[in-house]
């Protein structure tokens, strides 16, 4: 079953058990453990455990390559020969050679916009239907992958993490995304967590957690951070 990913709060608590139902009719040998741990593999990238507050934090971001022309004395940039996937899917740019990369910090808005740009220009250049959904094309790595001079390099594999919250946030139809929609997952991804986390704690499963997690790998992060450090000095 592919669970629905929500934007806002207020329809993922009304939904909640809905969808439980339906999880329950496709898995019969299961539990809402599993259910809420599938749920929190879902909405957890999107978070981060905050030491200062001892709290879940919004962290809705991506991690990228921004591919551009060069200003060789730019410190941590690395040539970009082309954009690839770790599956192997490979789209060469003729004028590659000339182009250098850093790794870039972007907001899922930009992410979505990015891939929304991607689609309309694929469907007007190549004059597909405009009646043509969006959604159809999210996960088509021929319009995806493919960089045309400067941008962003879509990592293919990486893409995939996306698609729930990209099938949720794009517009069928249009050009722009919807900040007003963005603003709110902002603010309510923290409820969800609390949502899921609260319900785990009913049925005495707190170890599976959003909370319990991310705070256990911000600890690891820390502890391996600590180490590096040792090892160089």
């Amino acid at each position: 079953m592919e669970l629905p990913f929500y934007l806002s709060f207020t329809e993922f608590e009304s939904a909640y058990y809905n969808n439980l139902e339906k999880w329950f009719e496709e898995y019969y040998n299961t539990s809402e453990i599993d259910y809420l741990k599938a749920l929190t593999d879902l909405y957890s990238p999107y978070l981060y455990y905050n030491f200062a507050n001892d709290r879940l934090m919004a962290d809705a971001t991506l991690q990228i390559k921004d591919c551009f022309f060069p200003y060789y004395d730019k410190i941590g940039i690395a040539f970009c020969t082309s954009c690839e996937d770790e599956g192997g899917k490979r789209f060469k740019n003729t004028k590659s050679m000339n182009h250098i990369f850093e790794w870039k910090n972007i907001t899922m808005m930009e992410y979505a916009q990015h891939i929304l740009d991607k689609i309309n220009k694929h469907h007007s250049k190549n004059r597909i239907d405009e009646n043509k959904s969006i959604l159809d094309s999210i996960n088509d790595y021929q319009i995806i992958l493919p960089r045309e001079g400067a941008g962003y390099c879509v990592n293919y594999n990486q893409h995939q993490s996306t698609i729930p919250f990209l099938k949720a946030y794009l517009p069928v139809y249009g050009q722009t995304v919807d900040m007003a929609a963005y603003r709110d997952f902002i603010f309510s991804i923290v409820q969800i967590a609390e949502y899921i986390d609260h319900k785990l704690k009913e049925i005495n499963a707190s170890e599976y957690s959003i909370y319990s997690k991310l705070k256990s790998d911000a600890r690891f992060k820390v502890q391996m951070s600590h180490q590096f450090l040792t090892i160089c000095n």
